[in-house]
């Protein structure tokens, strides 16, 4: 209805919600179509091919890449009533079949950035946002929530106040300069996703670049990524999550105020990249609480103490924050959180419901208009030129 709308309003075209909708999965599919092409090839390179700049390429000086997945909802029809057909009805749930239908889509924001080398830490000392006891608990709990699907429930709570995105924009940190964006985004498998991302780097010279950050969270999927095409590019796990693990544990167990006394001294620690003491503290405090038993539940100070030491063993290797912002990289993905936002404006809603053929073109979408480079601007002079004057027809099989 909204396309309709705008239609109608910006362009004096009267065209309805359905043709609208026929449309958009046609233009949709014909540029995953494009993408699907273009990937193809890539993926018939030589190793030594798919690491390097191709010819023409221009290199920038700083770049980026982060990955993350969000979610929206995937409904397909019975074998009876298939879902990719022109004239389907909407999809009434029941109550009860409300919410089994969240499925996970990938996005990739690949930036050109502009900062500068520092032979010493330019922000030695953490931020006061770091430290303001109102921001922290607001923020952990919005992390949380998100990373458990309530990201509604967070944005609602969240109203008004400092939120993830702006964690490292306020006090002393500055981030880097964001120069030019690419997005993609996609309903494929983490395997499949990973050379989507890793063509889109190539075809953009980012391989080329002097100083090269791969950021994202945890998760074992981006990580993979990472490890396949960008393996020599700097890894750098998300500030602001390894904060809230921090957080996390050091007020296990704690009253509020000895709970605070150590999260300000491992964020601190933290910050001035000596993680190495965090996790003998932490170490000590696992000890003293005993090993985490079957029987303890999510808020147990034994699984919280036990999943944050894990985790900062895990991943100390991408904790040396000092080293990163000498280089002018970036410390968090508060702008890849950023982006997800913006393509679940598009994807996600209680009310929105997206069968598989039509989810792929949707994403490929809205990555596009989220582009600085506007790709839908060069496919729309591509569709042009290859038209023939002939009517397009769907064949019935």
């Amino acid at each position: 209805m909204q396309g309709e709308q705008s239609l109608k309003e910006l362009a004096g075209v009267e065209v309805s919600a359905k043709q609208v909708e026929r449309l958009t999965r046609q233009i949709g599919g014909e540029r995953v179509a494009e993408r699907n092409a273009v990937v193809a090839e890539f993926q018939e390179l030589p190793l030594a091919d798919k690491h390097q700049t191709p010819a023409g390429a221009v290199s920038p000086d700083v770049v980026a890449i982060m990955v993350d997945g969000g979610r929206l909802q995937i409904r397909e029809r019975s074998a009876g009533h298939p879902a990719v057909v022109d004239d389907e009805e909407p999809i009434v749930l029941s109550r009860r079949e409300r919410g089994k239908h969240w499925r996970e889509d990938k996005a990739a924001l690949l930036l050109t950035l502009e900062s500068q080398v520092s032979t010493v830490d330019p922000w030695p000392e953490v931020p006061e946002t770091f430290v303001d006891q109102t921001h922290i608990l607001q923020l952990a709990r919005e992390i949380h929530a998100v990373s458990a699907g309530q990201d509604s429930a967070a944005q609602a709570q969240g109203e008004g106040r400092p939120t993830a995105e702006r964690s490292c924009s306020e006090g002393a940190y500055t981030p880097p300069t964001i120069i030019t964006r690419q997005v993609v985004a996609s309903r494929l498998r983490w395997p499949d996703f990973a050379p989507v991302v890793a063509q889109a780097a190539r075809a953009a010279g980012l391989l080329g670049a002097k100083r090269r950050a791969f950021v994202a969270d945890g998760s074992d999927n981006n990580w993979a990524i990472q490890r396949r095409y960008f393996g020599t590019w700097t890894a750098i796990i998300d500030f602001v999550h390894v904060l809230t693990y921090i957080f996390a544990a050091a007020t296990a167990g704690r009253n509020s105020s000895e709970g605070w006394l150590v999260y300000r001294r491992w964020i601190t620690w933290l910050w001035q990249g000596e993680v190495a003491r965090i996790i003998v503290e932490l170490a000590q405090r696992q000890a003293e609480l005993g090993t985490p038993e079957p029987t303890d539940g999510e808020t147990s100070p034994r699984r919280l103490v036990a999943e944050t030491l894990t985790y900062l063993q895990n991943h100390k290797e991408k904790m040396r924050y000092p080293d990163y912002r000498r280089q002018g990289l970036p410390i968090t993905t508060s702008l890849m959180e950023s982006l997800m936002k913006q393509i679940n404006q598009r994807v996600k809603g209680t009310e929105k419901f997206w069968c598989e053929a039509g989810a792929e073109p949707i994403l490929q979408l809205r990555a596009d208009i989220l582009c600085d480079e506007r790709p839908l601007d060069a496919f729309w002079e591509r569709r042009q030129a290859s038209e023939t004057g002939c009517r397009r027809y769907r064949r019935v099989a």
